[in-house]
């Protein structure tokens, strides 16, 4: 199944290192580590395989996504010797990245985005094409009534309206050129009532938000371990340190803000309560494409005996990100060839703030990601759903 992804945010640190580590492993350079839809449970034949994929996408940025890359290899982020290797590949790539369009009305914005999306996908002759938005988290945006009724949303953008935040304008334009979305931000995205009401009139599916890759990664891990040994948390707070252009962004108080909440909703979903405590962000220049979390957890055991638990996690969000960005691609689009539309809660596994109301213990969600995935296989070749794949 020829799949396209079209990357909002392309020449982005996450998106280029999503491009490279596709080519890579499509030439046998790399081993699919990081990559969840490799592991024994949810291999199948019916996601696109690595060969299959073909991306182009949007971007405000001007530098190459080859020049990127080699700044990503110089930070650490990405060897060095798959920029040396696969010039061509990254040069193809970088001929389908398009600047965003410009115009004074919304409407207009959002017909260039599906012209964009059109015409990519009859050039390649692609099968399915998922958008995928990682590009700068956005501030919430002010409430519109278009955002909660479709015809109203349609009518305000008739009249020359800017309704829609960025990343929901891309979901109205995802939607409306026939393609599934998925939003690895906490930005607004598909997340609107209206914007659900298109995706089901035009059959599509989509998926977020905020994709989990480090501190709420390792929240949706311990919180479990506390309710289920009934041990009472009192307070849970940590403080992110980011570099680059992630951090730089998350400096703007509107955007923090939404980040902050997005990572600790997670608590209240698995504990049953929110203790006390917050999430705090900081921009750090000098660390760059890395980011350090440091987490304080204080809780009370039998008798109430106070005791107290530390933790810190550093690591690099671009290569965290960027498998996880190709399974969502590779089991969004499979979702959409099997029939499926809306909102996909089965892939909770990995988002901090996920869409429906299932469950934030990452056990739980990995359940029902595997389950998902033999439903696809299931649907796909119109067989029994397959008993799941034991991990040794």
């Amino acid at each position: 199944m020829r799949t396209g992804i079209w990357l909002v945010g392309a020449r982005g640190s996450v998106a280029v290192t999503s491009v490279v580590g596709a080519l890579a492993l499509r030439a046998g350079l790399v081993e699919p580590t990081g990559c969840v839809t490799e592991l024994p449970a949810l291999r199948s034949p019916a996601l696109p395989g690595y060969a299959d994929l073909v991306f182009g996408g949007h971007d405000i940025a001007p530098t190459p996504i080859v020049k990127k890359a080699e700044a990503l290899a110089a930070a650490g982020v990405l060897p060095a010797r798959l920029v040396t290797a696969l010039p061509d590949e990254l040069a193809s790539v970088e001929d389908e990245i398009r600047p965003v369009p410009a115009a004074a009305r919304q409407a207009d914005v959002i017909a260039a985005l599906v012209a964009d999306l059109t015409s990519f996908r009859h050039r390649h002759r692609l099968d399915r094409v998922v958008v995928v938005n990682v590009s700068a988290t956005e501030p919430a945006p002010a409430p519109h009534p278009g955002h909660t009724d479709l015809a109203a949303l349609e009518q305000a953008l008739t009249t020359g309206a800017t309704v829609l935040p960025p990343s929901s304008a891309y979901a109205y334009a995802a939607f409306t050129a026939g393609c599934s979305f998925v939003d690895f931000t906490p930005s607004t995205g598909a997340r609107l009532p209206a914007l659900a009401e298109l995706a089901q009139r035009e059959r599509v599916p989509y998926a977020g938000h905020d994709g989990k890759t480090g501190e709420t990664l390792v929240k949706s891990v311990l919180a479990p371990m506390f309710a289920l040994r009934n041990l009472k948390v009192r307070t849970w707070s940590g403080v992110n340190l980011l570099g680059g252009g992630d951090g730089a962004n998350l400096a703007e108080p509107a955007a923090n803000a939404a980040k902050a909440a997005s990572k600790q909703r997670v608590l209240g979903e698995t504990l049953g309560y929110v203790p006390q405590g917050n999430t705090r962000i900081e921009y750090v220049d000098d660390i760059g494409d890395f980011k350090t979390a440091w987490d304080l957890i204080t809780f009370s055991g039998f008798l109430g005996t106070a005791m107290r638990m530390e933790f810190t996690w550093h690591g690099c969000d671009s290569a965290l990100a960027a498998p996880l960005v190709l399974d969502l691609a590779r089991l969004t689009a499979t979702a959409h060839r099997t029939g499926r539309s809306g909102p996909l809660g089965e892939l909770a596994f990995f988002f901090k703030d996920p869409l429906g109301t299932g469950p934030h213990s990452l056990p739980e969600q990995w359940a029902t990601l595997c389950a998902f995935v033999r439903q696809l296989d299931a649907d796909a070749f119109g067989a029994a759903v397959p008993p799941p794949v034991e991990q040794g």
